[in-house]
């Protein structure tokens, strides 16, 4: 230890034995006991800016460690290492009692070193770094390892298949590196396996039904690759796994039934499974998270819903018939549902307001009908409301303007009428709110600026009419009044709306000047005033800023000659008497210049 102290002070690590003989009590030092000499564990891994050591970038010190005959765990994490010396795989490779290796968050290059002895390392840690090239026999002489984490390398060639010739492995980490090829059978003969994450790489093919043989898998993911064929039948097979995550592949064909008696999350979104979802796939008992989205999935939705679920997603499908109003009903735990992008008819069950937890509710585009249940007004945790692109009728109920945590009110593009109701500016959090595209009719709501979180405002496509009232200013993103009933004079005070980027008041009736302030808004890309009954002169805004004026006719545009009836009427008497005074101060310049030189070549 004391050798080793005196190569880590050189990098601001102050382990003195002078102020401290007990190397026990030095920080990052583990032993048996505070007063037991034997020293167990060894961490010098990334700790806070305030911290009196700075992170490790020369290796020179690691074949010291191995002079610590009773080390157990060496955790070197987060710093800038580059390599692994070869004297420390050749020293610490015979410490015994070495169990744990962490390298991870370095800067380590090149081929995986050779690991030669090690005979009680269980846990090797080398993710994310830089090491490539493919894995051969490098780590196929660690007879005890447990667990054995590659991920975020830049590892290429096949999956590895020789990884500890006791086959004891139980945890195998490759994700986010560059893998390619199958997934080889031979990793069913590491049968304790209970975790494998091949995710984020380019492994192809079919998942090999041996998969089903490994009995203690708790955990497989294989998401973000490019498998292909069925998802095998023999995963159902599997007892003890918790979690299944094949999302961002290509399989297709159907889900396997039984897969999730004992899962706790499936994840099979983005690929392009077919059929039905199976009768009891949504209902055993500890089944929490279920996404199918994204895939080419028809039929109806399941009537049995484990009432475990905490986030439902089947969105982007082609599902059909009505949403299961039973199955909804009291799922206390359930927090996301979604089923966008679906061919869902009938109406929004009132039982959805019965679901206490929900955060996010998204039933855009489908074919739902009828009016927007009160009993949406119950749910107080609320964040997202999408109910946009459907066939939903009659007024926006009170109760909606009670969900005081909303984020995002998307219920556009629907056939609701009547007025935009008072209360709405209750929404203090509200920061997206869409109701274009209805039937909107009335005013907007004169209280409407104190939505002080308010970031984009949608109101085209309705019939609202009357006085535009003060907007708020933390809209940033758009302002859209178009094609309503609007009319009068622009307000000048939208030029208050300091960070707004488009405003569309297109389509209205709006008559009088273009207001000049408008011409401060710094942050302005698009202004789109076509189709109303403007007049005067377009002021003039800045180079990056879209404006579109046209269909008024009585706007003029200082910077091109006006093009309106009465200025084609009058440009003959106009260019007349300009022509002339143009002729005759040429002709005056050139008599006075023509008598100058006469008199220079007298002289």
């Amino acid at each position: 230890m004391i050798n080793l102290s005196k190569s880590l002070n050189v990098t601001n690590i102050s382990w003195d034995i002078n102020k401290e003989p007990n190397p026990c009590l030095w920080k990052g030092v583990g032993c048996n006991s505070p007063s037991n000499s034997s020293v167990i564990q060894i961490s010098l891994s990334w700790v806070s800016p305030s911290s009196y050591w700075v992170s490790l970038s020369s290796s020179d010190f690691l074949p010291l460690v191995c002079q610590i005959e009773s080390l157990q765990i060496l955790d070197v994490s987060g710093n800038r290492l580059s390599k692994i010396p070869s004297g420390f795989l050749s020293d610490c490779g015979k410490l015994d009692g070495l169990r744990l290796l962490n390298f991870s968050y370095n800067n380590l290059e090149s081929s995986l070193p050779v690991f030669v002895g090690f005979a009680g390392l269980e846990v090797l840690d080398l993710s994310h770094n830089k090491l490539s090239v493919a894995i051969d026999l490098e780590l196929d002489g660690l007879v005890g390892l447990r667990s054995l984490n590659l991920s975020l390398n830049n590892f290429t060639a096949s999956v590895p298949t020789r990884l500890g010739k006791s086959k004891a492995l139980k945890e195998l980490q490759l994700s986010m590196n560059k893998f390619h090829g199958i997934i080889p059978v031979d990793i069913v003969g590491y049968r304790n396996l209970t975790l494998i994450d091949f995710s984020v790489n380019n492994i192809n093919g079919s998942v090999p039904e041996e998969i089903g043989e490994l009995s203690k898998l708790e955990v497989l993911i294989l998401s973000s690759n490019n498998l292909s064929g069925e998802i095998p039948q023999s995963i159902s097979n599997i007892t003890s796994l918790i979690r299944f995550a094949a999302n961002s592949n290509k399989f297709n064909g159907k889900i396997p039934t039984g897969i999730t008696k004992r899962l706790r999350n499936l994840d099979l979104s983005y690929n392009t499974l077919s059929g039905s979802i199976p009768s009891e796939l949504l209902s055993p008992l500890n089944l929490q998270t279920v996404d199918l989205s994204n895939n080419r999935l028809d039929g109806s939705i399941p009537t049995n819903l484990s009432p475990s679920l905490v986030r439902l997603r089947l969105g982007s499908n082609s599902l059909n018939g009505t949403i299961p109003s039973a199955a909804i009903a009291m799922h206390q735990k359930l927090t996301y549902l979604e089923m966008e992008q679906n061919s869902l008819s009938g109406g929004i069950p009132p039982e959805l307001g019965s679901c206490q937890s929900l955060a996010l509710l998204n039933l855009a585009q489908n074919q739902l009908s009828g009016a927007l249940p009160v009993e949406l007004g119950n749910l107080r945790y609320l964040q997202v409301l999408k109910l946009q692109f459907n066939k939903l009728a009659g007024e926006i109920p009170i109760e909606i303007t009670q969900l005081s945590k909303l984020w995002i009110l998307n219920i556009s593009w629907n056939s609701l009428n009547g007025p935009i109701p008072p209360s709405v500016a209750s929404l203090k959090n509200l920061i997206n709110m869409n109701l274009q595209g209805n039937n909107l009719s009335g005013s907007i709501p004169e209280n409407i600026g104190s939505l002080t979180s308010l970031s984009e405002l949608q109101l085209g496509e309705n019939h609202l009419s009357g006085d535009i009232p003060r907007m708020p200013i933390t809209l940033q993103i758009a302002l859209n009044l178009s094609s309503n009933l609007f009319e009068g004079y622009i307000p000048e005070n939208l030029a208050n709306i300091t960070l707004l980027e488009i405003l569309d008041l297109s389509n209205n009736k709006f008559s009088g000047e273009i207001p000049g302030a408008l011409t401060q808004l710094g942050a302005l890309t698009q202004l789109i005033l076509s189709n109303n009954q403007l007049s005067g002169e377009i002021p003039k805004f800045s180079s990056w800023v879209f404006v579109n004026t046209s269909g008024n006719e009585g706007l003029t545009n200082s910077t091109t000659p006006s093009t309106s009836p009465e200025s084609k009427k009058k440009g003959k008497p106009i260019a007349l008497p300009i022509v002339l005074a143009v002729f005759f101060f040429f002709f005056v310049a050139a008599v006075f210049v023509g008598g100058w030189i006469t008199i220079m070549v007298k002289k």
